[in-house]
């Protein structure tokens, strides 16, 4: 119990003198810390947030971790207290066997920073393992003619700890005829011999019980112990000799398993059984025992398991020849493995960014990267790069860590996702290669503005279409993406004939889509210029505008108006009379029939006929023109009066069409025509009146005529002089014109001209 209370003493003051040398170097970021081996899970290794400066809220981020390339990871970073503490407990002697000083290295990667600090632990030894024997019970045959003072090589003791720990000295007891020697090795090593003290007697005694301790300097020391029998046995003269005392030789490290590597040779001048040699390892380690075999007869080394040049480079065995009088020669055998370059570079990401923003400026770290060779040498020697073509480069960081840093400003409308291949070659022949890829998503800013499909719109809508009415679409695309890339539309302001143009047309804020609020009327509004403008959803947003020009197209919706004649005229009976002589030749003009049609272009070509007529065959109206005109000369026997139904028909689809009613009476003088009118107001009247009333209308119907005869005579002779002033001021025979038709060019105004002349 006291042992283990001082045991535990020394491991505390071993772990307070630990805490005590913590030391870092900051001009390379190098951290330098030691701990005893055997510490248990979460001890305290030292304190690196505060030796780095860095804050507890960064390590509590998880932004800050420790990595190493070893398979299993030893140290770990307390998140609350920034401590490096034991991840697992190390066995120093399993670990860093065949290696005096044991240091382990890692390295913390702070994430945010892309910085990379190197961890270097050295594990201390403690007394933890016995000096042991390969062979606890060793058999000696000596003949009892062996002269005294002669020494015969004992199998060492090995002891995995170091310094003070390990093995210091031996010990034997057990026979006054034998005693010990130590004798010291090339590499500082104890080899213990048995010496012959006082010569034997078969007789006296054929046995010999011996015990060899092995004892280390720790504090308490620690044993092992091995048991010797000897046996005395007859004379034995010669005892085998090597051929030579060291043997060397190189092997590659990919050396096939099997192969014979060199053949130990001793020769025995002796015969019989004593003449006869064997072979065995007198002095080999753990590991060139699971390496190496050797044949007891042949005396061949052969390879049983795969060699490593990178896990041990050297190995150095001792091999005892005897006779089987239990003589024997030592040799030495050095076995140098060479390299292979039989280790493919290994790439490690430590940190990388799975995203980064477009407007990140050139120099930003993406990427920290670990790279390992493990082969010495030209074939540990690595070359990394980076594919062609690609905004990022490569820079040493620290010792075998490399950045990945952008070489430019990225574009991410031009390329959203890279897939950053990171090559390293080693510099063997041939060489090896690896790669790793890195991909890295790039994030959108709002640096583009919605652009529009097309430079202008323009559209056409017919007139009086439904409100509501689907106009055109406009459609803007940008170039970003997510919330930046999505567009929005609306109107300009503006007005049209006084009111808002929003009362007129509107855009549909998702689609682009444009609608009409109202109908429209051609007649009122041929065309709309309006502005559209597209936005984005970034912040500050951007925005671009495109006309739109909206073309009213005109519908067959107004029907031909007749200005001649009147239809107060038209509906008074003959209140309007047109006369023609009855001596008229044929193609004689005896009305004109006038009518506008409000609409446009083909909507508003005229067309007439007659519809109907109290004479068929008498009267022809012009298609175009809308006169009407005698088709033949009158006859005697036609009727004096004539009711004419001249029809006037536009283009539209569908047609419309207005009628015109005219009466003409067929007279030669102005008493035939007084008379016909009298007539016609005699039939007029209506059937029951007293002839009182039919006579008093009579007169007045005799004085009205009387009166209107005086005035078409002022009219005729104005027409006369109006037609004779007109031939001299037009020249004769003018056909410009000629065959268009009239209604196509004559308006409102040229209308009310001609009825004036007419």
């Amino acid at each position: 119990m006291c042992a283990a209370g001082r045991r535990w003493g020394r491991r505390q003051r071993a772990l307070l003198w630990a805490v005590l040398l913590a030391a870092w170097e900051a001009a390379w970021g190098q951290l330098r810390y030691s701990v005893p081996e055997e510490m248990p899970k979460g001890s305290f290794v030292g304190d690196v947030a505060k030796d780095l400066g860095l804050q507890l809220p960064e390590i509590s981020d998880n932004t800050v971790r420790v990595v190493s390339e070893s398979t299993t990871q030893y140290f770990a970073l307390h998140g609350k207290t920034g401590h490096l503490v034991m991840a697992e407990r190390i066995d120093r002697e399993q670990l860093c066997r065949l290696v005096e000083k044991c240091v382990l290295r890692c390295e913390l990667i702070v994430e945010g920073q892309m910085q990379v600090y190197g961890i270097e632990v050295e594990i201390t030894d403690i007394n933890d393992n016995p000096p042991s024997f390969r062979e606890a019970e060793k058999d000696l045959r000596l003949s009892e003619t062996t002269a005294p003072g002669s020494r015969f090589p004992l199998a060492e003791a090995h002891d995995p700890d170091s310094g003070r720990n390990s093995l210091q000295s031996y010990e034997l007891s057990g026979d006054e005829h034998f005693s010990l020697a130590v004798q010291a090795g090339p590499g500082g090593d104890q080899r213990p011999e048995l010496v012959l003290a006082k010569a034997l007697d078969r007789e006296e005694a054929a046995f010999h019980e011996l015990v060899l301790r092995a004892m280390d300097g720790g504090d308490p020391a620690r044993t092992g112990t091995a048991r010797i029998r000897v046996t005395v046995v007859d004379a034995n003269d010669n005892a085998p000799v090597f051929s030579q005392a060291e043997y060397t030789v190189r092997v590659p490290e990919d050396v096939p398993v099997g192969s014979v590597l060199v053949a130990v040779t001793a020769t025995d001048s002796d015969e019989g059984l004593n003449g006869q040699v064997k072979y065995r390892f007198h002095k080999i380690s753990d590991r060139a025992s699971e390496l190496f075999n050797l044949d007891s007869e042949t005396g061949e080394i052969t390879v049983k398991d795969d060699l490593d040049f990178e896990e041990i480079s050297s190995h150095e065995l001792e091999v005892q020849a005897h006779d089987g009088g239990e003589l024997s020669d030592t040799a030495k055998v050095v076995i140098t493995v060479t390299d292979v370059n039989d280790n493919v570079p290994k790439i490690s990401v430590r940190s990388a960014l799975n995203e980064i923003s477009e407007d990140a400026p050139p120099e930003t770290v993406v990427a920290l990267l670990h790279v390992q060779d493990r082969d010495s040498g030209a074939n540990g020697e690595v070359r990394c790069s980076l594919d062609k073509d690609v905004p990022f480069r490569l820079e040493k960081s620290y010792e075998d860590y490399y950045r990945v840093v952008t070489a430019r400003e990225l574009d991410r409308e031009q390329v959203s996702e890279y897939n950053v291949t990171v090559r390293a070659a080693d510099g063997g022949s041939p060489s090896l290669q690896s790669s790793a890829v890195l991909a890295l998503r790039v994030l959108d800013v709002n640096d583009n503005a919605p652009v529009f499909a097309e430079e202008r719109y323009s559209a056409r809508l017919a007139e009086n279409n439904a409100a509501g009415a689907l106009v055109l679409t406009v459609r803007a695309t940008d170039a970003d993406w997510g919330q930046n890339a999505r567009v929005r539309y609306r109107l300009a302001e503006g007005r049209v004939r006084g009111a808002p143009l929003s009362s007129y047309v509107s855009v549909q804020a998702e689609t682009g889509a444009l609608y009409a609020l109202r109908s429209l009327d051609y007649e009122q509004l041929r065309e709309l210029q309006l502005c559209v403008r597209a936005e984005d959803g970034g912040a500050p947003a951007l925005s671009s505008n495109v006309s739109v020009r909206l073309q009213i197209v005109d519908e067959n919706d107004n029907a031909p108006q007749v200005l001649y004649p009147p239809a107060a005229a038209a509906a008074a009976a003959w209140s309007g009379v047109e006369l023609a002589p009855r001596r008229s030749e044929a193609g004689a003009l005896v009305a004109k029939v006038v009518a506008v049609d409000a609409d446009a272009g083909q909507n508003a070509w005229l067309s007439y006929e007659l519809a109907k007529a109290t004479e068929p065959g008498l009267f022809r109206v012009g298609l175009h023109s809308g006169e009407v005109r005698t088709a033949r000369s009158p006859l005697a026997r036609d009727a004096a009066r004539h009711s004419l139904v001249v029809l006037v028909r536009d283009h539209g689809r569908p047609a419309l069409s207005a009628t015109a009613t005219l009466s003409v009476v067929l007279a030669e003088s102005v008493a035939e025509l007084l008379a016909e009118l009298g007539s016609a107001a005699h039939e007029a009247a209506a059937p029951g009146q007293p002839a009182a009333s039919l006579t008093r209308w009579l007169v007045l119907a005799v004085a009205a005529v009387s009166c209107l005869f005086v005035a078409f005579l002022l009219l005729l002779l104005a027409l006369r002089l109006r037609r004779c002033h007109r031939q001299q001021l037009l020249p004769p025979d003018s056909g410009a014109l000629r065959g268009v038709p009239v209604s196509h060019f004559v308006g409102i105004d040229g209308v009310r001209a001609f009825l004036q002349s007419y």
